[in-house]
């Protein structure tokens, strides 16, 4: 029988966390209040040193992030060869892209990005990277930047510095949308043959994604208008024209491949020209009826589809033109039938779908965004009200950040968005991405369609790690995203898993603070979920699962172990109360849809529930759904350290869930505060009434300093509004910032911060830490 609550009813300490609000667009004072818990974990070793071998009985994760493993290039992996490397100078020169000068960049930016493409790109590697270096200063952008040009880095002066500033033109704004005009309408955004569903999940400011018309399509490109060009470009007019169908493998001709085959029997006819090893295929395997009945999706009341639910991107390693067999670098996840009705099924819609093999033409290799900030400028909508607003303010400007589409091996750091159109970051058939201290904060569009997340959809064996995400939908992976590790990231939303079988994915070190206001009811306008139907009115909660009843309306139940490991969750169950623990035991391994041996959707009572909504406080374990028999002493099933020291590696068993323990790594102190640390302030942000900033401290001793308080005076008029990462307290106009349970030990070298907003606009004055003046104050 299904028991409540792995929702603890304790009360967490007041102390929250907040991101600094940016100076690309002034987010509100009280978007401040919705910001998550303990800051996100920065500057995290993810190389493959210090990665853990892979766990007993858990997937293998140790491949995760660029390059399997890599480090994020530097100055060694640029190419020498000057033309490679366009500095601003040579942006204002040759391209006519200044910073600040009011002029639309968008066309400059694309010469010179075209112009890398062609000179350096054919040349070009992981060791021999070009560069586009943009100076300090706003940019103005007004369509869609297609940065197609492989082993490129477009490198900002600094996330606060260089401010790309988005104003989508009448060419690039929906023009098609739904009857009521709450979304996007992809499917009626026709031309020729063609339909806007080509483009999913959208456009965007920048767009990591080949241009390639297929000939199939030429004359549909040609007679095509400005506004649907690029439906024809790219994605699946090329890669999906060059698949090759399956045929069943001996012995079980129903299948083309097995759950943990690496050989994929191919039709006897098809071209076989570009499944060349070394290169990258998507192994798509189509829905079925028998494949429905297993997410426990039927029977139902939305159709059922025929579409390609399990699918991933591998490296081909050997391909035999005779036996007409392609060999995949690592297992499949999923079973392989030749059609849709070969497994026994019967036809979905009257019609027989193939599986297939589809290599990747073109995809587009080695692309790194780095220091730099974006926006989406709205003249006319209040940011204001976009905060904890689930609806869609601007329909037809529901465009995104940063958009990856059959893409590989590339990343993003140090990157600002603020107030995007709708995704600040999104994939669509990716592999191996590494999104990486990045700080996203809030979306004019959240509403129905699914608008406003921070999307990993068909994403495979990427890194998200040290990102905070403000006041955005959800963190979503969805559409058999698989292998991917998110660790040390800060989010005021949930860890979702949208549905479309996304499996083997591993959440940990993640601080996850739901308020009350981030719930599906709480939209002022367009409101609902994708798939369509309106709002519901439950809470989110930190983990949000798709139930296979609820989710085959978009794209089908969640999979199969999903893991969740030595999260910092909470959830603010009323407006205004308490936060409350969610899946407090911290060393416990909870794996989703699992029970220990094979796929189970979660049930209560033995019976699968249909929708997450109003069923989150359950706990599955013990054979409903969640397998929670596996505890790790470790801080890290990732890595084998996350502050300089190395944790326990041990693992253990038991059969019914322990008694909470503490994750904290204790290290001996040998030197006293006074003697080591240091504190530096900065004003990070500035409104009319007030402002936010932040304190730095650091600790110049060989030892680990166990822990330390802040203390200065306010002049008359201003005071602190509210605090976080900090205990704080205050006699008149002095104010004491002592650590918080979970910062008190700064390591030797390490830094420990805090923050706060200020309702004035005095500055901190008479600052001491340990009886030591401060340093750094403005």
């Amino acid at each position: 029988m299904s028991r409540k609550s792995p929702l603890r009813r304790a009360v967490l300490p007041a102390a929250a966390a907040v991101v600094a609000t940016a100076a690309l667009l002034q987010l509100p004072p009280g978007a401040a209040d919705a910001a998550p818990g303990p800051g996100a974990l920065t500057g995290l070793d993810t190389g493959a040193a210090n990665r853990r071998a892979p766990v007993a009985g858990l997937y293998d994760w140790s491949k995760a992030g660029y390059l399997g493993g890599a480090v994020l290039p530097g100055a060694a992996e640029v190419n020498p060869n000057a033309t490679c490397q366009v500095t601003a100078a040579e942006l204002a020169g040759q391209y006519n892209v200044k910073p600040d000068d009011g002029a639309d960049d968008t066309n400059g930016i694309q010469a010179a990005i075209d112009g890398i493409k062609s000179a350096c790109s054919p040349s070009g590697s992981y060791t021999k990277l070009s560069t586009i270096t943009f100076p300090a200063g706003r940019f103005d952008v007004t369509h869609e930047i297609h940065v197609d040009a492989d082993y490129l880095i477009l490198r900002g002066a600094g996330k606060d510095a260089t401010k790309f500033v988005y104003r989508p033109d009448a060419n690039t704004l929906y023009d098609t949308l739904t009857p009521d005009g709450s979304d996007w309408d992809e499917d009626g955004m026709t031309s020729g043959a063609g339909k806007g569903g080509w483009l999913w999940p959208g456009r965007g400011l920048f767009r990591v994604q080949s241009r390639g018309v297929h000939t199939s399509y030429a004359s549909d490109y040609a007679a095509a208008p400005a506004n649907r060009k690029d439906i024809f470009e790219g994605t699946v007019n090329v890669h999906w024209k060059a698949g090759v169908k399956l045929r069943g493998k001996a012995g079980d001709t129903a299948f083309a491949a097995r759950t943990g085959d690496r050989v994929v029997h191919l039709a006897s006819s098809g071209a076989l020209t570009s499944l060349t090893p070394g290169n990258l295929v998507n192994i798509r395997a189509a829905n079925s009826q028998k494949f429905y009945e297993q997410q426990q999706a039927t029977p139902t009341t939305f159709p059922l589809l025929n579409m390609h639910m399990r699918q991933q991107i591998f490296t081909i390693t050997a391909l035999d033109t005779a036996a007409r067999t392609v060999t995949l670098d690592k297992p499949l996840e999923y079973d392989v039938p030749v059609t849709s009705t070969s497994d026994g099924s019967a036809p979905i819609d009257g019609a027989t779908y193939d599986s297939k093999a589809a290599p990747l033409v073109d995809p587009v290799l080695g692309v790194g965004f780095e220091n730099l900030g974006f926006t989406q400028d709205m003249p006319g909508l209040n940011p204001a009200e976009a905060n904890n607003n689930y609806g869609n303010m601007a329909p037809a400007a529901e465009m995104h950040g940063i958009v990856f589409k059959w893409a590989a091996n590339s990343w993003i750091r140090g990157v600002r968005a603020e107030m995007t159109g709708s995704h600040p970051i999104v994939t669509e058939e990716a592999k191996n991405l590494q999104i990486v201290d990045n700080e996203l904060n809030g979306s004019w569009n959240k509403g129905k369609g699914g608008n406003g997340y921070f999307r990993g959809s068909r994403v495979w064996d990427s890194l998200y790690a040290g990102n905070t995400s403000t006041l955005l939908r959800h963190f979503t992976f969805q559409w058999s995203a698989a292998g991917n590790v998110v660790i040390g990231n800060s989010f005021d939303s949930d860890l979702n898993l949208h549905g479309g079988w996304e499996r083997n994915n591993l959440f940990e070190l993640n601080t996850v603070k739901v308020p009350y206001a981030h719930r599906s009811g709480n939209c002022r306008a367009n409101c609902g979920e994708e798939g369509g139907g309106g709002p519901d009115d439950s809470n989110w909660f930190p983990i949000w699962w798709g139930a296979g009843k609820k989710a085959v309306k978009w794209s089908g139940g969640s999979g199969y172990r999903n893991v969740f490991f030595n999260n910092a969750m909470t959830k603010q169950l009323t407006d205004g109360g308490p936060y409350n623990d969610f899946y407090a035991d911290r060393h416990r391994v909870h794996v989703f849809g699992w029970n220990g041996t094979a796929y189970q959707h979660l049930d209560v009572g033995g019976t699968p529930i249909a929708d997450w909504a109003k069923n989150e406080q359950w706990d599955y374990t013990g054979g409903h759904g969640v397998d929670a028999t596996k505890t790790d002493a470790a801080s890290s099933l990732f890595l084998k350290s996350v502050d300089g020291t190395p944790p326990s590696s041990s693992t253990g068993q038991t059969s019914t869930p322990s008694t909470p323990t503490s994750t904290t790594t204790t290290t001996t102190t040998t030197q006293s505060p006074g003697a080591c640390l240091t504190a530096a302030f900065v004003r990070k942000s500035v409104w009319d009434s007030g402002y936010g900033g932040g304190f730095t401290i650091t600790n110049g001793c060989p030892a680990a300093v166990g822990s330390w308080a802040v203390e200065f005076d306010l002049p008359a008029g201003t005071t602190v509004s509210s605090s976080w990462s900090s205990v704080l307290t205050r006699t008149g106009q002095h104010y004491r910032f002592g650590n918080a349970d979970f910062n008190g030990s700064v390591k030797a070298g390490g830094p420990a911060t805090f923050g706060f907003n200020a309702a004035g606009q005095g500055l901190p004055i008479a600052c001491t830490i340990a009886g030591t003046k401060c340093g750094g104050t403005e």
